[in-house]
């Protein structure tokens, strides 16, 4: 860089002037020369280059930043201060290159990028090889069904248990997102339970829609889908297997009681909490890891209260609900009340209820 000078006067001569060609030009050189000694650069060096960029990208036109952003995108020692004004540029073409690409962009930026900017600009985001969770969980949560999906598509995106929760959640009514979501080999088996749960309920609205006489086949054959598939998702689970193996050698061991239950569920152990449920409420495995993904809690309380569980477990085993790590007091007291109001006898009643409707179901099955 041994023209410092002479590039510093170039540049305020440049920015002396009122046409834009003439400071595209500028800038177009600068590149030139900087993408030439890329990787050769002392931090000084790159420094200068940045405040030259800087002022000279600012006064240049749409299309003359977008190929700027366009050559600097995959430059691994670009300029940090220029990389961050393409990145958050209003204008998506000049935008896009960096978000998808730049190895400048560190996670605060993404994140801050997420939050503030528009849909166009998460979905480029969405693109990048790799997505940390703090990144994922503001696309998640903030962006559109596009941006949604293209972030459950990308193979190189991770995301946090709250992450997967609101990716559910989201999978309700958007069967491209539930499909995105189910083929992830990273995606928690809890909330594989609850998406399917959820994206049959799609499947037999439009069933139903399409054929209403047949509507009482099409719910039996979408709730033993939703079996199928649990037991699919369990066969292939060998933290399923060992949480199982675990339960099953303490219950013959006379072990399994309320304060194992207590905590599997305090140290979010799905596996070990169904599995604890099932034995100790001669249930099947099915039908309580549905009931730990299901919404309104009721049956976790009936299960609970039918076999002698205080307060604090239930409510440990309430709080293992995927996305309900932290409830509102509101809802939490009135589960509490739900709990109080519920007399044993009648929730041992239901708890038997529950237990004929599986075996009629299974002697169903077995007679097929």
């Amino acid at each position: 860089m041994s023209g410092q000078g002479s590039l510093i006067n170039q540049l305020e001569g440049a920015l002396a002037t009122k046409g834009l060609s003439k400071r595209a030009e500028m800038l177009g050189q600068i590149t030139d020369l900087f993408m030439h000694g890329s990787g050769n650069f002392s931090v000084d060096q790159i420094d200068l280059f940045d405040d030259v960029m800087s002022k000279l990208v600012e006064q240049i036109e749409l299309t003359a930043r977008a190929a700027f952003g366009s050559r600097l995108a995959k430059c691994a020692d670009a300029p940090g201060k220029v990389i961050r004004l393409l990145a958050f540029d209003d204008e998506i073409e000049v935008a896009a290159p960096v978000l998808k690409h730049s190895p400048r962009l560190g996670d605060a930026a993404l994140v801050e990028n997420a939050r503030t900017k528009s849909q166009a600009h998460l979905l480029a985001i969405s693109e990048r090889a790799t997505l940390a969770e703090p990144v994922t969980d503001v696309l998640v949560d903030r962006g559109n069904d596009l941006v949604v999906t293209g972030t459950a598509r990308n193979r190189g995106a991770k995301f946090s248990v709250s992450g997967f929760a609101m990716l559910a959640s989201r999978s309700k009514d958007n069967g491209d997102l539930a499909l995105c979501v189910w083929s992830r080999p990273d995606i928690p088996r809890q909330q594989l339970i609850k998406l399917f749960g959820q994206a049959t309920d799609i499947v037999r609205r439009k069933l139903e829609a399409a054929d209403p006489r047949r509507a009482a086949l099409i719910r039996t054959a979408v709730a033993n889908a939703s079996d199928e598939i649990q037991s699919t998702t369990r066969a292939g689970s060998n933290e399923h297997a060992t949480a199982m193996a675990h339960v099953e050698s303490l219950h013959a061991r006379g072990q399994l009681n309320e304060a194992k239950l207590f905590d599997f569920a305090h140290r979010a152990d799905f596996d070990r909490t169904a599995a604890a449920l099932s034995i100790m409420g001669d249930l099947s495995i099915g039908l309580v890891e549905r009931a730990l993904v299901h919404d309104d809690g009721e049956q976790i309380l009936v299960i609970s209260k039918a076999i002698d569980l205080s307060w604090d477990t239930t409510k440990s085993v309430l709080l293992l609900k995927p996305g309900q790590e932290k409830l509102s007091n509101e809802i939490m007291n009135r589960y509490f009340a739900s709990y109080f109001r519920l007399k044993t006898k009648t929730a041992r009643a239901a708890l038997q209820f529950y237990r004929l409707r599986q075996r009629a179901s299974a002697s169903s099955d077995a007679s097929h």
